[in-house]
């Protein structure tokens, strides 16, 4: 057990991290910890740009963990009883990393892979073109992959470099998602 909190906390600072959350994910954390980045960020950068962009990436990852979770507790799959957020928001240079993570199933991968890499080949023009694109469509609340579409895009439309992404085993039908965007 980590129980030295000073070597913990060296060790963010070293590594420019600025929030930090593991565990489960209820829309009243969310709202918590958005104040506090938000809060946070205003103080650091004031009117700054960058900072609604941070915000809304935030928001946008939060929720779509939050969004899958619900979706696989309603009975569309099972996860491990325990299936929370490690959620970071640090900096890297001049700018700004929002990083998060979460238990996804195995065979969920293969559309969600697809989307970022499709997203990762596209330019500023063609990120908002497909965003327009997105938005024009009838949004389809049965759709288990329809809430995710229209904010990735968004996020990788606010994002210095493409989104990256990274996968990692955890049993047969698991693996550890972790979503990181560069703002």
């Amino acid at each position: 057990m980590l129980t030295d909190l000073w070597d913990f906390r060296q060790q963010l600072e070293e590594a420019q991290i600025l929030i930090c959350f593991n565990g489960p994910l209820s829309q009243s954390i969310i709202e918590e910890i958005g104040a506090a980045v938000k809060k946070y960020l205003e103080t650091e950068m004031p009117g700054h740009g960058k900072l609604l962009d941070v915000f809304s990436v935030y928001i946008e990852q939060t929720q779509n963990i939050r969004n899958y979770s619900r979706r696989k507790a309603a009975g569309q799959g099972e996860l491990p009883p325990y299936n929370g957020i490690t959620l970071l928001i640090g900096r890297q240079g001049e700018n700004y990393v929002v990083a998060s993570g979460n238990i996804i199933d195995k065979g969920d991968i293969p559309p969600l892979r697809a989307a970022l890499d499709h997203l990762r080949g596209l330019d500023a023009a063609a990120l908002k073109a497909l965003y327009k694109e997105q938005r024009r469509k009838p949004h389809d609340e049965h759709d288990a992959h329809a809430g995710a579409g229209l904010g990735l895009i968004d996020m990788a439309r606010k994002t210095c470099q493409p989104l990256e992404y990274r996968l990692r085993d955890i049993d047969a039908g698991h693996a550890f998602f972790n979503l990181i965007a560069v703002i």
